[in-house]
């Protein structure tokens, strides 16, 4: 099967190189797709210099920041166009270990619709955070998978490999979250297709290089999404009503009720 690796980037120079090199090493024939929001400290362009040397290598060169669903959309699109049977998502930072590629791909190609890399099955883990870290990830996972009745273990994972019409059916193009609510959004719709999930354990390592994009604020909008979304699919009239408003218009036009 042809595969293809989508992988977003913004101010990632001291890692965009030594990912694709490991990255080519991992899975020599898949095509990866960088998607850049046009980073100030040049990564797109290492990106290019780094893809003229190995080959099979596209960058996309978005014009701003608008964010990882964004990037994600604009990259399955381009992959899956351009003849990707599977379409692998992951970090450039090495939070995701390239190495891990060939299990995900495997169970795809073994049946799965798709296949995880989870930190919160036997064998996964996170040795690098603190303790406060660690309960708040499991919280978030845990009310995530209560709310949206989610079938899958670690919601918010972007370590993720799909067969390409998984994709096409949740409709990935029309979804809106652009933070790590994408991960939340997509697998909720991975959960209601009734798509076969497997996931592989994840030993996810903090990076090196650069500054994580988490934050405290990204974590209280990935809640306050998922409180919406929960209560959208439990009081469909309350919400239904709510949204008629002009403030609720306003709010349904930023964050997908599902």
């Amino acid at each position: 099967m042809p595969i293809a690796l989508v992988v977003p980037t913004y101010q990632e120079a001291d890692n965009v190189g030594p990912f694709l090199r490991a990255v080519r090493a991992a899975v020599p024939d898949a095509h990866v797709y960088v998607c850049d929001d046009n980073s100030p400290d040049g990564t797109g362009k290492l990106a290019d210099e780094v893809g003229d040397e190995l080959g099979q290598i596209t960058v996309l060169h978005r014009d701003a920041k608008e964010g990882l669903g964004a990037a994600y959309r604009h990259g399955f699109r381009e992959a899956i166009d351009g003849g990707a049977s599977i379409v692998v998502q992951m970090d450039v930072d090495f939070s995701h270990p390239p190495g891990l590629l060939p299990s995900l791909i495997e169970a795809v190609e073994a049946g799965a619709d798709v296949a995880v890399g989870s930190r919160y099955v036997p064998g996964g883990g996170t040795p690098d955070w603190p303790l406060r870290r660690r309960v708040l990830s499991q919280y978030g996972n845990r009310y995530a998978r209560r709310q949206l009745r989610l079938g899958i273990t670690d919601a918010t994972s972007g370590l993720r490999a799909y067969r390409s019409d998984t994709l096409e059916a949740i409709r990935f193009d029309t979804t809106r979250a652009n933070g790590y609510g994408f991960q939340i959004e997509t697998g909720y719709r991975l959960t209601d297709l009734g798509a076969q999930m497997v996931e592989v354990p994840l030993i996810f390592h903090d990076r090196v290089h650069g500054t994580s994009k988490m934050s405290m604020r990204i974590m209280a909008e990935n809640m306050a999404l998922v409180t919406w979304w929960g209560l959208c699919l439990r009081a469909p009239a309350l919400t239904g009503r709510f949204r008629s408003t002009s403030f609720g218009r306003y709010l349904a036009d930023r964050t997908t009720p599902l």
